[in-house]
């Protein structure tokens, strides 16, 4: 049935400025939601309150009926999984060691490495293309690199809940998608609930069960791409007039700009 995790009028805030303001969000469980909205407009700290990260001024962020934030971090990270936006590495760790740490919240006292952890490290290593990867450092890698490296870890955790905060960013179109049917066939075969940021509203449409949309720390719309991902919703939430018409290759909606020139084909 997959795990309940809900969003109770949660203010959060950084210093003297509130970001959320008495959100209000249902995940649904076993599906892929896609957050969506324009810069600053809270994101982010939604996703970084979700799992802990963040500590609520107002609300509750419930999971299975528990708050978050008064559960044991190590048996939270056992069934929710985060890849927050531009992560740190220890300086001088290998491949395989930062995946590897992805294992940590499945080990107990005392216990010795597994051969459970090792097939998960393996087999997340092969799903984001990074096994020639493994023994160098993470200081080396390029940004795409790194960012699947990251990926790789959040995987290997084997969680039932995924968030992940624009897990595409530095990454070329191919791996974009690569990433984007990864985390797909990780919801269709394990049933992951995976809630991610994403700025392509065209792949957020595409590779969604559910959609987010958020303004000024609001919830402004919830539900499938053909609800949410409508020219009113677009104007609103970005200031930007456009066009939605089907995607050809999933039948989805599809969001195509307007911009200041879009009449060029006319001149």
């Amino acid at each position: 049935m997959g795990h309940e995790l809900r969003v109770d009028t949660l203010t959060v805030g950084y210093h003297d400025h509130v970001v959320l303001d008495g959100l209000d969000l249902d995940v649904p469980a076993g599906a892929i939601t896609a957050i969506v909205g324009a810069n600053a407009c809270g994101k982010s700290t939604l996703l970084r309150s979700m799992s802990r990260l963040l500590s609520p001024r107002g609300g509750r962020v419930l999971l299975d009926g528990r708050a978050v934030h008064t559960m044991p971090a190590k048996e939270l990270a056992r069934t929710l999984g985060l890849l927050p936006q531009a992560p740190t590495a220890p300086e001088g760790i290998t491949v395989s060691d930062l995946v590897g740490r992805g294992r940590h919240p499945h080990q107990r006292l005392l216990a010795r490495w597994s051969a459970a952890d090792d097939e998960a490290v393996a087999d997340a290593l092969e799903a984001t293309d990074t096994v020639a990867l493994a023994d160098r450092s993470v200081d080396e890698l390029s940004g795409g690199q790194r960012q699947r490296v990251w990926i790789a870890m959040a995987l290997a955790q084997r969680t039932d809940v995924l968030l992940l905060d624009e897990p595409t960013t530095y990454l070329d179109v191919s791996h974009q998608i690569d990433v984007l049917d990864l985390l797909t066939t990780l919801n269709r075969e394990r049933g992951t609930t995976v809630v991610m940021v994403l700025h392509d509203l065209n792949l957020a449409a595409r590779y969604a069960d559910h959609l987010v949309a958020l303004a000024e720390g609001r919830v402004l719309a919830t539900g499938t791409a053909e609800e949410v991902l409508t020219a009113e919703t677009v104007e609103t939430v970005f200031g930007l007039s456009c066009q939605i018409i089907l995607d050809p290759v999933s039948g989805r909606p599809m969001m195509l700009p307007r911009g200041r020139y879009h009449d060029l084909a006319a001149v």
